[in-house]
């Protein structure tokens, strides 16, 4: 799902925070987002897969590191979400 559209493969919470970490740069790390979201490998993994699949998310491996990158499609992806995100809560507050 890209554009401006709520995308439930974003919005889970350590995937959330999983694309806007690496929205801040070219690439991260594996084990730099690991430790910054306090979860195992195996944990991380499993979500990195899931953008992986939904072509959100690169994983480049050299040597004995991974290295996670947003892919172009991800980048739009994650922008539309937050705007969805943004207009909720302006709505929310609006209705008050």
């Amino acid at each position: 799902m890209t554009g401006a559209a709520f995308d439930e493969v974003i919005h889970a919470p350590n995937r959330l925070q999983i694309c806007s970490m690496l929205a801040a740069v070219d690439s991260m790390e594996f084990s730099v987002v690991r430790e910054a979201l306090g979860v195992s490998d195996s944990v991380l993994s499993k979500h990195v897969k899931v953008l992986q699949e939904a072509q959100y998310a690169s994983v480049t491996k050299v040597r004995r590191r991974a290295w996670l990158a947003l892919t172009p499609t991800g980048r739009k992806a994650l922008a539309g979400h937050i705007a969805t995100l943004r207009r909720i809560v302006e709505q929310a507050e609006a209705d008050r």
